[in-house]
Order: structure tokens, then C-alpha cells, then sequence
């Protein structure tokens, strides 16, 4: 018997692009054969119904019952069988959530649009750290886990981000942010909890993006980490942005105890002026900016009067256990950066005022207004080409491959920088033969960006110093410091 024309089986008229597909896939014709026959249909149909999991007695039926109704009614169930299989399959995809593996990280995002998302990135960095000329203040070179930083960190509806972030370096481990954002509008978006005050240009920058291996000294005059409530947004196409908060308060350089230490709050705001962003020419990567803090402090002790080190990160200055903090602490900075093509520069000037008063021994009582003031530069270029930016060289051109042409990014980077203590402090408030006046530092650096994950640093850094000892200005410190980083 030949094959059914159309005329003769109108359901499998009905259902053309169905047939063809099972004709195509499963009746292949001899190149001699010039028709197949309805017993042969049959045979395969039901080969076909085997491997959908539809077979029944049906398919076990004579050839007398090979009839086209017969054929027509299994095309049916094959195509019924088919189009639960698909429902089946969406309803799946809908309600599976979509991860995402990649040199970003790992991202858990829901499927529907509901603006679900968590993402877990990390931050390893080892350092070895070694001193040269250290024979009066000798000071042991080592090896180190410098920061060990798991993030979870996304978005839980439209309205709500969030970001978690714990530090398991160093002998015990610490919170480093808790917050949550609640995003009503990009001019306006509220954070609450703890994290960074919104002040020093580079204490801003991430700790895997900064030049140098350690930030500079205008940084051990801002406020770090803060537990608080804070407004920010962005205007006139994301290039202005701003941000003011209110916070417990915190020394400089440190984060901020647990609690408020003193009933006392630091208020601070910062403003900051991208003109030329959103323009493609040699200004585009200009910022500008300005931030202040406010607050009172009132007491003894590391939790309100601050310690300051020095580039190879040993306290080179430290108030006397006599002085306290008695009132105002305001901190001021302009700020700015500039980057275009492989050229990145990076400048901030930082000043911190104290009210100081002595409260005991023979002068206890005196009140001192003290202000001491940082200042650097910081020039990168990268030599292989690349862009410079504020977050480092997000991705080289030609990432480090073994056996292969590529070797990735490399940025040489350069640093001055000096922090100078006020003159009043001594020696009533601070002691000159032990903390010294003033120091001024320079580095110089090599950053190897092996890929957009992995990066090789080593820094060279000399500091003066003056005063902070018995007979006179503490010896140079020159660190040759060393680091191996992966993130993502």
C-alpha cells in the first residue's frame, strides 16, 4: 500500500510540521525506494512511541490494524506527549533559579523579574614584608595573610540591596560591612549599618584596586568603617554624586569601636564632580571632590585619640596616656583624580582637628586645639597598554597564558606623600622622644596583572622622619613589601 495522500488523511494534514519532523528523523528512504509503506510507517512509528515512553498495546497491533485512523490516532498521543514535554520543561525553567559561574564570581539570581539576586565574591591577599636598615628600631620581616575577605552581597526586590563582608585575617575574625541599601530612587538611596564613612578618596577605593600595596599617609587621618545612616545618589547623569550620614564616630585611620564609646555623633558629608563622564575625550576620566566630618569626642584611650603609622605600618606617633579627647574633632579634604588611557593620577590633602585637655600630672587641665594635616600624590602608567582607572586594570588585553604570547598588565606606579603632627602637641600631649613630628615618604611600585583575577605586587618605600627619639630624628625606614592577590 502507498503512503496516504493529504486528501485521504486530513489529520495528518493538520499536523504537517510534525510529521515531516518524525519523516526526517526517523524515515530515512533508501536512495532507490521511490515510497514507504503504511506497514513500514507503522513499524517506526512505533519505535518512535518506544522512545517517548508512549508504547502500548496498540503498537503491538496487527498489520491489518495499521489503518490511517489508527496511525492518525498515535500521531496524537505523540504530539500530546510532546507539548507536556515543553510545558513541562518551561514550568521548570521558570521556577529554577539561573547560576552563574564566572571570573566575577558566583551569582544566584532568580528566575522571574523580580529583581532577586546574590552573589558571593572573596579577596585574598598574601604579603611578605621586609625591612632594610632597621638596626635601631629593628622590626622582624614576615610573611602574612593581609586580608581573607569572603562578600555576599546583592539585591533582594527592586527596593532593597545588601552587602556582607567578614575579614578572617589577622588572630580572630571581624565584621567588616553590614549594611543595607534601600534604593528609592538613584538620587536617593538610604544605607543603613556599618561601613566606610564617605570621606578619603582612597580609603573609598576597594583594597584590591589600590596602587600601592598599602594606602598612603592621608589616609591614617580619615575615618574608616563606622556603624551609621547615611543618604547618597547621583545626579545630572551620574556625575555628580554625594553622600551625607550620621554616625557613632571613630578615630582617625581605625574603624569604629562596636558601640558608641561616648553618647556622642560624627556627622559627614562629601560631594563628588565627574564633569566630563559622560564625553568621549581626554577629560572624560576627571574627578573632583571635597568631604567633611563633625562630631564631639570626649575620652581616653585608642577609641578616641588615634595612633599613626607609618608606611611599613609600625605607630610612629601616639598621645601620651595623660591626654584625652575634651570636644570638637572636625575633619576636612579636597580631593581629586585623573585618569586617561594608561595614565592615572591620584591626589587628596586631608586635615584632622582635636580638642586635647591633660587630665592628670602637673599641667592637668590644659586644653589644646590641635590639627594635624596629610597630603599625597599618586601617578601610575600602565606599560603594556591598558586603561588606568580607580578600580586598577580591570582586565588585561593579553591575560597571562603558560606556553602562550600573553602576559598580561603591567603598571608602574609612583608615590610621595608627608603627614605633619602640629607642633602644639609637644611635649605636653605627646612625647618627642618617642613619637616624632613629621614624616615624608615615597614609593615606587610594579602591579602584574597576570589576569582580571590574579595580581603580583611588590613595592619599594622610604620614609624620613622628624624626631621621635632620644637623640634626635628616628632612623629611615625603607620596606621592600611584596604581594600575591586573587579575586573575584
Amino acid at each position: 500500500m502507498n503512503l496516504p495522500s493529504p486528501a485521504r488523511s486530513p489529520a495528518l494534514l493538520r499536523r504537517p510540521s510534525l510529521l515531516a519532523a518524525i519523516s526526517l528523523a526517523l524515515l530515512p528512504i533508501h536512495a532507490q525506494a521511490a515510497e514507504v509503506t503504511v506497514e513500514e510507517l507503522a513499524r517506526r512509528l512505533q519505535a518512535l512511541e518506544q522512545r517517548l515512553g508512549t508504547n502500548d498495546a496498540t503498537a503491538e497491533a496487527t498489520t491489518d490494524s495499521n489503518s490511517l485512523a489508527d496511525l492518525d490516532q498515535r500521531l496524537r498521543v505523540i504530539e500530546r506527549r510532546l507539548e507536556l514535554q515543553a510545558e513541562e520543561s518551561a514550568a521548570k525553567a521558570v521556577k529554577d533559579p539561573v547560576v552563574s559561574l564566572s571570573p566575577k564570581g558566583l551569582s544566584i539570581k532568580s528566575p522571574a523579574s523580580d529583581g532577586i539576586e546574590v552573589k558571593f565574591k572573596a579577596l585574598v591577599q598574601g604579603d611578605g614584608r621586609f625591612f632594610f636598615g632597621d638596626d635601631a628600631q629593628p622590626q622582624n620581616d614576615t610573611f602574612l595573610l593581609r586580608r581573607v575577605e569572603p562578600t555576599l552581597e546583592g539585591t533582594w526586590g527592586q527596593l532593597v540591596g545588601f552587602r556582607l563582608q567578614a575579614q578572617l585575617a589577622g588572630d580572630s575574625a571581624t565584621l567588616n560591612d553590614a549594611y543595607l541599601d534601600l534604593r528609592f530612587d538613584p538620587r536617593a538611596t538610604l544605607r543603613v549599618g556599618k561601613f566606610k564613612q564617605p570621606f578619603g578618596l582612597e580609603q573609598l577605593q576597594s583594597s584590591s584596586g589600590i596602587a600601592a600595596i598599602e594606602r598612603g599617609l592621608p589616609t591614617e587621618l580619615t575615618p574608616a568603617r563606622d556603624y551609621g545612616v547615611q543618604l547618597q545618589g547621583e545626579f545630572a547623569g551620574s556625575t555628580l554624586n554625594y553622600a551625607v550620614g550620621v554616625f557613632n564616630g571613630t578615630v582617625d585611620g581605625r574603624d569604629s569601636a562596636t558601640s558608641n564609646p561616648d553618647n556622642e555623633f560624627e556627622a559627614t558629608a562629601r560631594v563628588f564632580w565627574e564633569p566630563f563622564k559622560n564625553d568621549a575625550n581626554a577629560w572624560s576620566g576627571l574627578g573632583v571632590g571635597i568631604a567633611t566630618s563633625v562630631g564631639d569626642n570626649f575620652g581616653q584611650g585608642n577609641n578616641f585619640l588615634p595612633r599613626y603609622r607609618t608606611p611599613g605600618q609600625s605607630t610612629f606617633f601616639s598621645y601620651r596616656n595623660e591626654a584625652a579627647a575634651d570636644g570638637l574633632h572636625r575633619r576636612w579634604s579636597p580631593q581629586a583624580y585623573y585618569y586617561s588611557g594608561p595614565l592615572g593620577l591620584l591626589g587628596e590633602y586631608v586635615t584632622s582637628e582635636q580638642e586635647v585637655r591633660l587630665v592628670s600630672g602637673a599641667n592637668a587641665g590644659r586644653v589644646e586645639h590641635l590639627e594635624n594635616e596629610s597630603w599625597q600624590i599618586v601617578g601610575s602608567w600602565v606599560l603594556t597598554g591598558e586603561d588606568a582607572s580607580y578600580r586598577g586594570v580591570t582586565r588585561p588585553n593579553h591575560p597571562f597564558t603558560a606556553g602562550a604570547a600573553g602576559w598580561g598588565a603591567l603598571e608602574l606606579v609612583a608615590r610621595y606623600g608627608e603627614l605633619d603632627i602640629d607642633d602644639d602637641a609637644f611635649p605636653l600631649f605627646a612625647n618627642p622622644t618617642a613619637s616624632a613630628s613629621r614624616v615624608d615618604a615615597w614609593s615606587i611600585g610594579l602591579n602584574w596583572y597576570l589576569t582580571q583575577n590574579l595580581k603580583l605586587v611588590a613595592n619599594y618605600t622610604q620614609a624620613a622622619f622628624d624626631g621621635g627619639t632620644a637623640t634626635g630624628d628616628r632612623e629611615d625606614e625603607k620596606t621592600l613589601f611584596t604581594r600575591a592577590q586573587i579575586s573575584f
